[in-house]
């Protein structure tokens, strides 16, 4: 396998023509093994299931019965080999063609797109500004009304109307032109008033009734909702059956050992301040080291390829995907529910996309203009890290990130050390 050219393609940047050749003798193998494989399915007359000859088969089915999947083989191989050998930084293939193919070899042609070339004007001595982490009284009472708002018990109420905060525990039907449509009808919904559970305007027109009252309310489904309710005007026919609201408990010791470990309200006023210390200096961090890459990133200057823009919705959409299986939940109910299609779900990631994608690029700029480096001992002491983590075989882990990437994110990780400790706090 070999590199035959590489051409930048004109009127298109970062993107190379490559012609990858493949010696007979390689293609040859691979399109034996694709026959060793598939032959056991293969019947022919006159011989077992699986015993017919590969002459036989070709003579039958034609020579190149076998040739897209040996080609489906050998090709991941040998364009990283042909890559290389150009000294081509890929990260995206396009219009692969096959201009050759037979007993003498393999030659593709593909297009590949390669990561731009990036320049920073400036990285070091960046300034930023760094919030206070001092933990204040009013903090410290934010979380204890956060402690009462979830011990508080539910009260019925009779003797006012629905007002804001309530829960309002109603029947409802909703009808457009008329018609009652599917999925718009609830008996004895627990609603609550402000937490915006359904569309804009509905909680809205139920406060100031009282039980027992019956009552329309009229909304207007939003542009980005299910396609079949989107923009049009609805009737809901209202009940309301119960009307409740949150009792908050008092703060004493009382309550103090009810909801905590502590027995007094010192205690556990001294406790938080000490979790909100850690967390908030943690945020500080946080969110300096995000303003510095965000600096970063505007002097940063790349033509940035589309291909890398897609690729990274892709990984998102994946992890999001992720996510919401370990909820129970796939990607298609997801948009079912929300009444999105695809193009726009994909549209919705773009911007952290490109963000994400001018960032990676940006310290990786920074590791090279650096020449940071991570050696062995420190790339096995995090593999083992993160297999601890995950509990997860060292050697499992490996597989899942090849030791050349993940020595790439050590260094990023780094770079971003590098900038941290040279910036400015204000």
């Amino acid at each position: 396998m070999s590199l035959k050219s590489s051409n930048k393609v004109e009127n298109e940047n970062n993107v190379y023509e490559v012609e990858v050749s493949v010696d007979a003798e390689t293609f040859n193998d691979a399109v034996t093994k694709v026959y060793n494989k598939q032959k056991k399915n293969i019947t022919v007359h006159g011989f077992r299931k699986g015993k017919a000859p590969r002459s036989v088969i070709e003579k039958l089915y034609g020579e190149g019965v076998f040739y897209d999947d040996a080609i489906e083989m050998v090709f991941p191989d040998a364009l990283k080999a042909a890559v290389d050998e150009a000294g081509l930084d890929m990260v995206a293939t396009e219009d692969a063609e096959v201009t050759s193919c037979g007993k003498d070899g393999l030659e593709i042609k593909v297009k590949v797109v390669v990561k731009p070339e990036v320049t920073i004007s400036e990285y070091k001595g960046i300034k930023a500004k760094k919030e206070s982490a001092e933990v204040t009284d009013e903090d410290i009472n934010a979380e204890i009304d956060k402690l009462r708002e979830r011990n508080a018990r539910m009260v019925g109420v009779e003797d006012r109307a629905v007002k804001d905060g309530d829960f309002a525990v109603i029947d409802f039907e909703g009808f457009v032109d008329g018609v009652a449509f599917e999925g718009g009808k609830g008996e004895n919904f627990n609603l609550g008033i402000g937490s915006g559970q359904f569309i804009p305007g509905f909680e809205e027109q139920i406060i100031g009734h009282n039980i027992g009252e019956e009552f329309d309310i009229n909304v207007t489904f939003p542009e980005n909702y299910n396609p079949k309710m989107a923009g049009k005007d609805a009737t809901f026919k209202i009940k309301i059956k119960e009307i409740k609201a949150k009792e908050l408990p008092e703060v004493d010791d009382e309550f103090v050992k009810d909801v905590s470990e502590f027995s007094t309200l010192d205690e556990l006023k001294e406790d938080i301040k000490k979790h909100l210390a850690d967390s908030k200096a943690h945020k500080v961090e946080e969110e300096f080291e995000n303003s510095i890459v965000d600096k970063i990133v505007e002097n940063m200057s790349a033509d940035i390829p589309n291909a890398m823009i897609e690729m990274r919705i892709d990984e998102n959409i994946k992890d999001f995907d992720y996510r919401l299986h370990a909820q129970g939940l796939g990607l298609d109910k997801y948009l079912q529910y929300t009444g999105m299609e695809m193009g726009a779900f994909r549209e919705s990631f773009k911007e952290q996309a490109e963000k994400q994608v001018k960032t990676r690029l940006a310290l990786e700029k920074i590791v090279e203009l650096e020449n940071i480096t991570v050696d062995d001992a420190t790339v096995e002491e995090e593999y083992k890290k993160l297999a601890d983590s995950y509990n997860m075989d060292v050697e499992n882990v490996k597989k899942a990130l090849p030791v050349e990437m993940f020595t790439q994110d050590l260094k990023v990780n780094k770079a971003i050390d590098f900038v941290k400790e040279n910036a400015i706090a204000e």
